[in-house]
């Protein structure tokens, strides 16, 4: 009887299961790269306004915060970052914002910088909701909150947004869902039905009424801009798209605080 099957072909169909099984098994250390240690605000060389704001989960974890008062400006940024920040680096896009008078709050995952718990999609989810109950005890209103992702934090960005009220939400470098973004890296796996923590920005971002601003970097290796512009037609109006010429994906973060700060001084003089 003839083998239905050559050795070569054999170890191909082996090779390509047990690369499977590893995407399968291993795929929240790809997609969460988190901190385990903590910085603290003056080892980081954090903005000195600045302080520690800890919140507790409603599954009950101890998580931390570092958060500044606005100022001189109604609004104050909730920021959620990417998968390979923490805390103490992620502080660093507060600059502008403070400097400007708007409070920044810079929210932390279970898991990163030292905190307890495992990130997954729900637990940053809860992260979130924590730290938004934190801001409420500290006085600010829903709808002086301007909801801030980068990357990874976009999809939290969004579902908050989706779930509460929030004077705005600005995506920077955003995707569609997990499940759509892996599927390009991975092309000859079916990763789009394995994928555990989806994200799906996709799905939700066209209910969502707060006024919206999207910005990508042209030269975005990491997330196609095609995402973002997706998004972004997909959304509801009132609404902004910006392209940074030749930024990557972390140049974002840096290069598009004049484009934000310039759409939230717009937002003083609308009615929504």
């Amino acid at each position: 009887m003839k083998k239905l099957l050559s050795l070569p072909v054999r170890i191909a169909v082996i090779l390509y299961l047990v690369a499977l099984l590893v995407l399968a098994t291993g795929q929240r250390s790809i997609l969460f790269y988190p901190s385990h240690s903590y910085i603290t605000l003056q080892e980081a060389h954090a903005h000195k306004a600045l302080r520690e704001l800890p919140v507790r989960t409603g599954d009950g974890l101890q998580e931390m915060a570092w958060y500044a008062p606005a100022t001189t400006k109604p609004y104050t940024i909730v920021f959620f970052h990417g998968n390979g920040d923490c805390l103490a680096t992620a502080s660093e896009a507060a600059y502008p914002y403070i400097e400007a008078g708007y409070g920044f709050l810079v929210a932390e995952y279970r898991g990163y910088s030292g905190l307890p718990g495992s990130p997954t999609e729900q637990g940053l989810y809860a992260d979130a909701r924590a730290v938004l109950d934190g801001l409420a005890t500290q006085g600010v209103k829903p709808e002086k909150i301007l909801l801030m992702g980068h990357s990874l934090g976009t999809g939290v960005a969004v579902q908050m947004a989706s779930e509460h009220r929030a004077g705005g939400l600005i995506l920077l470098a955003p995707y569609l869902s997990i499940p759509k973004l892996a599927q390009l890296k991975y092309p000859i796996f079916p990763v789009y039905y394995l994928a555990r923590d989806r994200f799906n920005s996709e799905s939700k971002i066209a209910a969502i009424h707060a006024p919206l601003l999207i910005v990508n970097g042209t030269h975005d290796q990491l997330i196609p801009p095609a995402q973002g512009k997706k998004l972004y037609e997909l959304a509801q109006e009132p609404k902004e798209y910006d392209s940074l010429p030749g930024r990557g994906h972390n140049d974002v973060l840096e290069d598009a605080a004049p484009t934000c700060l310039r759409w939230m001084e717009k937002l003083g003089g609308r009615s929504y």
